[in-house]
């Protein structure tokens, strides 16, 4: 072999002075958060919702008027997302993850669309029924005719929607739980009008139960 080669060298690695290496572990803290998976959606709050939705399909079910049917889902509603905000903003707390940047502000910016579409529609469906006069609120048999044949499916398919949606940036246990609550909005569209109640329970009520069931079995609460 030749010996006028010079012997190979180790390249010694380059020492990065402090500011530099926080800010290289900055970015790749920021790029893992961009790509990776939100893991705080909360399983006690999914049954706490689901919960809820029993709770409201009972009282609705008695109620005799658009505005009385319509103020009781509403309110339920309210309630399920202070429940589902709370404790995922606890889980996120706990796990340190964030709802504002990376995987988290994609699932909220992935959930958000399709809830404010089922506000208008819900608020397009509620003027069209009761009209200008407000004579509608007097006639029971009527009631049985469009917001409980249409809004308890519409309310499903964009929630399962947004959820599907959301879902892509978490666990796999979400766009699952997304998908179906689309089906079950299809089949309550479908289902007689008598049944809009008992498809919330089963949809809304029954899927967060079984749901958040899963998620607090699997991925921690």
């Amino acid at each position: 072999m030749p010996k006028d080669r010079p012997p190979l060298r180790h390249a010694q690695p380059a020492v990065l002075p402090d500011a530099a290496a926080h800010a290289h572990l900055r970015f790749i803290r920021e790029t893992m958060a961009r790509t990776g998976t939100f893991t705080a959606v909360p399983g006690w709050g999914g049954m706490g919702m689901g919960a809820t939705a029993l709770v409201a399909a009972g009282f609705a079910s008695r109620q005799t008027t658009v505005w009385d049917w319509t103020l009781v889902w509403v309110a339920a509603a309210c309630v399920a997302v202070v429940i589902g905000v709370w404790t995922t903003w606890a889980k996120a707390r706990r796990g340190s993850d964030s709802l504002l940047s990376g995987a988290g502000r994609k699932f909220v910016l992935g959930l958000l669309p399709a809830l404010l579409a089922g506000l208008a529609l819900t608020v397009a469906i509620y003027a069209y029924e009761v009209g200008a006069s407000g004579e509608y609120f007097a006639r029971r048999a009527q009631l049985l005719t469009t917001s409980r044949q249409i809004l308890p499916g519409l309310w499903m398919l964009l929630y399962g929607a947004g959820v599907a949606s959301a879902g892509m940036f978490s666990v796999r246990l979400v766009p699952l739980m997304g998908t179906l609550f689309m089906l079950a909005g299809v089949l309550a569209l479908m289902a007689p009008a008598g049944w809009g109640d008992a498809c919330m329970a089963a949809g809304f009520g029954g899927l967060h139960l079984v749901f958040g069931a899963l998620i607090a079995r699997r991925h921690g609460g």
